[in-house]
């Protein structure tokens, strides 16, 4: 894997389910926009063209709490950065940052990528 993120690439994030943290979850069951404001940069696996359920499968072996999916290119609509940054146990993690100088997203890219995502 590289640096280089394609607009068709899938990114993935594990959320807490609503019994444990009822702030990233609305009524209806749909995401909240917390579930998107990290001041950290928000922590995503990248799908990196494997399969949804292997994906799945791969984080909930070592997160807990229910997996999301959208695409890079969502985030390039919104002028969000998507950073390739691998860690010791996981060769996908990834982060993405409001800009290329600022690492929390904005309210507003937050309520974007909330309405994009999809419960996997």
């Amino acid at each position: 894997m590289n640096d280089t993120f394609l607009p068709g690439e899938k990114l993935y994030r594990a959320i807490y389910p609503p019994e444990i943290a009822p702030i990233y979850w609305k009524q209806d069951g749909s995401i909240s926009y917390r579930a998107f404001a990290d001041p950290r940069g928000l922590s995503v696996d990248r799908g990196d063209y494997r399969d949804d359920d292997a994906v799945a499968r791969d984080m909930q072996s070592r997160l807990t709490g229910r997996i999301i999916m959208w695409y890079v290119k969502i985030c390039n609509e919104v002028g969000a950065v998507v950073k390739y940054r691998p860690s010791a146990n996981n060769p996908y993690h990834s982060e993405v940052h409001g800009s290329r100088d600022t690492v929390l997203l904005s309210k507003h890219q937050c309520f974007y990528l909330a309405q994009k995502v999809r419960i996997i």
